[in-house]
């Protein structure tokens, strides 16, 4: 079992063999970041951003909840993103989420009463399934709960583009490209499911206007 005092001794071995092979390493990680990459996970364990990626510290500007969301009254999130695109001029924003995903199948049940809070944060997600329930219910039922993952990631990378973070740095001339992936437990495997750029018709519903 892991304890909080084992993994101190974890960071400060690691700490050490990251001197020993560049001593500057951390002197030269202090100065400042640049990454080119914002990412918007689960905060599920199984998936750390860096680690399936193999990414180094630095690179991902990391974002994570439960079933990797993008909700609009969600001043954390809005605020990571706008940091992300405004300062950092990220290059690239992935929405990944994960098939077996805790939060989506939690969200296909009926609300439960001793989890209040968790009850609102999943609203959204069935609100997905209620957009997309003709298909979901004429699909194989073991099927099911991966598809609405699917759908949950690509209705994500919408509401980014719809947010007017994104469509203001579209129209001032930054243009990170929006995608949206899923990761195979499984396999380890991430596939792409959708990808917007500055070149997407935005629904006019959802444009600012100029």
């Amino acid at each position: 079992m892991q304890t909080p005092s084992k993994l101190l001794l974890e960071n400060k071995a690691w700490s050490q063999d990251m001197i020993a092979r560049q001593p500057n390493y951390f002197n030269e990680l202090a100065k400042e970041q640049r990454p080119d990459f914002l990412w918007i996970g689960c905060a599920d364990s199984r998936v750390p951003a860096e680690t399936v990626v193999n990414a180094q510290p630095g690179e991902i500007f990391v974002h994570r909840n439960i079933a990797n969301q993008v909700i609009t009254t969600d001043f954390n999130c809005l605020s990571v993103l706008q940091y992300a695109i405004s300062v950092l001029k990220v290059k690239h924003v992935i929405v990944c989420g994960h098939y077996g995903c805790g939060g989506v199948m939690a969200a296909m049940q009926p609300q439960s009463g001793d989890l209040l809070i968790a009850n609102k944060w999943l609203l959204h997600i069935k609100d997905v399934y209620r957009l997309h329930q003709e298909e979901l219910e004429s699909i194989d039922p073991g099927k099911k709960t991966d598809r609405l993952v699917e759908l949950n990631i690509v209705e994500q990378v919408y509401r980014l583009a719809h947010t007017s973070i994104i469509q203001s740095a579209w129209k001032h001339g930054h243009k990170p490209t929006i995608h949206g992936w899923v990761y195979g437990l499984n396999d380890g495997l991430i596939d792409e499911l959708i990808k917007l750029d500055h070149n997407t018709q935005i629904n006019p519903i959802y444009r600012y206007a100029d």
